[in-house]
């Protein structure tokens, strides 16, 4: 990035004359930025045959070296996270790697959507402080960080969990955690310097402009709902069928590592037009990897291809090849695709456009997680649980009600044709984990709604409004009313603090369902009479789902045109209904 002369002059200054850890923290306390390296102060990482040589939190406890390099967290790696790009310290164990937070400036640069922090905190508690973010015309604005404890904090929101803790006396099987946090910059502003909050026990090991994804528009996306079991594979091509919301003349995909322990290692990948199943129409379209035809993806990571030049049609289904060598014997994935996608025999066929390679089927989504196309109005996300995954809709057909909607968008002329995101997680809740966020689990319901917004919304692709359908598998499971109502609020706040359009849905009817009780209809009532009368501030607009769907003659149970039959999920005729209810200017 291009800096003034101003800025040169420093670098040069810095870089002419050494600078100890206690003079660089004075330093950061006065009037000059520095670089964020030049302000460490405290050592995490320890040689797993020296673990003195560390103190992380003031008791001698460390993170393990061999711990990170397993997860692919080497000295000076760059690791994508939320879409930020960050540089794990390029540190050997037993140097300084991080600056304990005490109102230190660091010298940062660049326009964007957030900053993102690489921290954690130490205390046995989150830590909490505030800063400022300065920018090049002078200007400032505040902000809040929340650090969560790096022995105790969730692992529902951790970037990445090792397996020890080391300590003087021995190593300890332990979950350590990392976690990446972001805060919002003000939209078009170049950054110049940020003050770290004086907050004991606040950890930073890197920091960063999140860019906003100009020039992009999310078309397709799936929220990685668990980290499950699969073949083992070795040596065996996915290809994936997805379909798209928004076209465009460029194309590039996400891959995640979500909630995974070691990382995973895509050989080639190659896009295309889906013909018929397994068969493309045309030859693949090889994407590249920072100018690589492979990636290899830490733990916890995520990983974008190059952008290419590719004809991405509206409303049609795509191809996503990737060759992964190996060994794979659990990933994080989307287990309910409600579409067939292939397995190949052994071998890299990412680049065949034949179905011959392709001898099986998949019926979930493995480590891709987006689908992004050049230009376009930005995109609609829409985050749910399993009514919007499209449980239940016929398969392999797209009458999900994210695509019904999708359709809408594109045959009208009154608002943007924004591309719509599916982040639906059949059996997922507002307020509480079902997936623990770590580990190989056969459960896939995911992380709470509160947990996942800030990976599943903030961190979309050019997200401009957010829609909110969750809760009916919070009152079916036992949580009150109150409690989902004060989850609705904090995503809202959360969202709108981001200066996205924030939109909330009631709660659809389940009556004969065999969990959807009397005293459970009682909960959902509670919660769409708050959002029918009082939501009004709280969130931009209200989608009356509940209304579109119910039985006049009894409002607890569903129309049955609408019904699936299992009484929970409308089927393709409710899904339509809800789509087709929704007021386009909302978006």
């Amino acid at each position: 990035m291009r800096r003034g002369v101003r800025g040169i002059a420093v670098v040069l200054a810095l870089s002419a004359f050494p600078v100890t850890a206690g003079a660089a923290h004075a330093a950061g306390q006065r009037s000059v930025p520095l670089p964020l390296e030049r302000l460490f102060d405290n050592t995490a990482v320890s040689d797993d045959a020296r673990p003195g040589g560390a103190d992380f939190d003031g008791s001698g406890a460390s993170l393990s070296a061999r711990d990170l390099a397993a997860a692919g967290w080497t000295p000076g790696r760059a690791l994508t996270v939320q879409g930020a790009r960050l540089t794990w310290p390029r540190r050997q164990p037993g140097e300084p790697d991080n600056v304990r937070a005490d109102g230190q400036r660091v010298r940062i640069t660049g326009r964007g959507d957030a900053l993102a922090f690489l921290v954690a905190g130490t205390g046995g508690r989150a830590v909490t402080g505030s800063g400022t973010v300065g920018y090049a015309d002078g200007t400032a604005s505040a902000y809040r960080l929340t650090a969560p404890d790096w022995r105790t904090g969730p692992l529902a929101t951790k970037a990445v969990a090792l397996p020890h803790v080391n300590t003087p006396g021995g190593q300890l099987a332990e979950r350590a955690r990392l976690y990446v946090v972001t805060v919002p910059l003000v939209p078009g502003r170049r950054v110049a310097s940020v003050r770290l909050p004086k907050a004991s026990g606040l950890h930073v090991f890197a920091l960063s402009v999140r860019p906003a994804a100009s020039g992009w528009t999310g078309s397709w996306a799936a929220a990685t709902s668990g980290h499950a079991a699969v073949g083992p594979w070795t040596d065996r091509t996915l290809r994936l069928v997805v379909h798209t919301s928004a076209g465009g003349p460029r194309v590039r995909v996400r891959f995640d590592n979500t909630f995974a322990s070691a990382p995973v290692r895509i050989g080639s990948a190659t896009v295309a037009v889906q013909a018929a199943g397994a068969a493309a129409r045309g030859t693949p379209v090889p994407l590249s990897f920072r100018g690589a035809a492979g990636v290899r993806i830490p733990a916890g990571a995520q990983a974008y291809s190059d952008p290419v030049r590719f004809a991405v049609p509206a409303d049609a289904n795509l191809l996503v090849s990737f060759h992964l060598p190996g060994p794979v014997p659990a990933a994080p994935l989307h287990r309910l695709a409600a579409q067939r996608s292939y397995l190949s025999a052994a071998g890299d066929h990412a680049a065949d456009g034949t179905a011959a390679p392709y001898t099986s089927t998949l019926t979930t989504w493995p480590l891709l997680t987006g689908v992004d196309v050049g230009g376009g109005p930005g995109s609609v996300v829409l985050l749910g649980d399993s009514i919007t995954d499209g449980d239940k809709s016929t398969p392999d057909a797209n009458r999900r009600w994210p695509d019904v909607l999708a359709g809408r968008l594109l045959g009208q002329s009154v608002v943007p044709h924004y591309g719509v995101l599916n982040q639906g997680i059949s059996g997922n809740r507002v307020v509480t984990d079902r997936y623990p966020g770590d580990g190989v689990s056969t459960d896939t319901a995911g992380v709470s709604a509160l947990h996942r917004f800030d990976r599943d919304v903030l961190a979309q692709t050019s997200a401009r409004t957010a829609v909110v359908f969750e809760g009916v598998n919070d009152v079916r499971w036992g949580t009150p009313a109150q409690q989902v109502i004060a989850g609705l609020r904090e995503l809202a706040a959360r969202g709108r603090a981001r200066g996205l359009r924030m939109l909330v849905a009631t709660i659809l009817p389940c009556e004969g369902e065999a969990r959807c009780t009397p005293a459970v209809d009682a909960e959902r009532v509670a919660v769409n009479a708050w959002i029918r009368e009082r939501a009004a501030g709280v969130f931009d607009g209200v989608l009356d789902f509940d209304a579109v769907v119910r039985d006049p003659r009894r409002p607890a149970r569903m129309l049955p045109a609408y019904d699936s039959g299992d009484h929970l999920h409308p089927g393709d005729a409710g899904l339509a209904a809800l789509a087709a209810s929704v007021d386009l200017r909302l978006l």
